[in-house]
């Protein structure tokens, strides 16, 4: 088994904008309905050009030891060979003052019916 970690590439809805996030862990967690991601990856600090969406995103994220994103809220994830940028975009419609309402998630076994 090769001793490179698992690398992921995380894509998620956030306050209109969507995020990417490169990072070395993403689960399930302990919170229901939420993707746990730890373990982020930002470009290399040697760098001399720095980007100026991924610089915002180190801002955002310093310190931070995992994030809890929404499952509803996740675009998609794919596991990566290389390391790319992260970065934060405008999502389609940018300019809408509308948040989507967040859809209601049941456990396993619930009467989704409610009765």
């Amino acid at each position: 088994m090769s001793a490179k970690k698992q690398l992921y590439r995380v894509t998620f809805h956030n306050l209109g904008k969507v995020y990417e996030l490169y990072a070395r862990e993403v689960g399930q967690g302990g919170m229901l309905g939420f993707v746990e991601i730890k373990d982020l990856v930002f470009g290399a600090k040697s760098s001399v050009v720095i980007d100026p969406s991924e610089d915002r995103l180190k801002r955002e994220f310093e310190g931070v030891e995992r994030v809890h994103v929404p499952i509803h809220s996740v675009i998609r994830i794919d596991e990566v060979h290389k390391e790319g940028t992260g970065r934060i975009l405008e999502a389609e419609g940018g300019d809408s003052k509308v948040t989507p309402f967040p859809v209601p998630i049941y456990a396993p076994g619930s009467d989704s019916e409610g009765g």
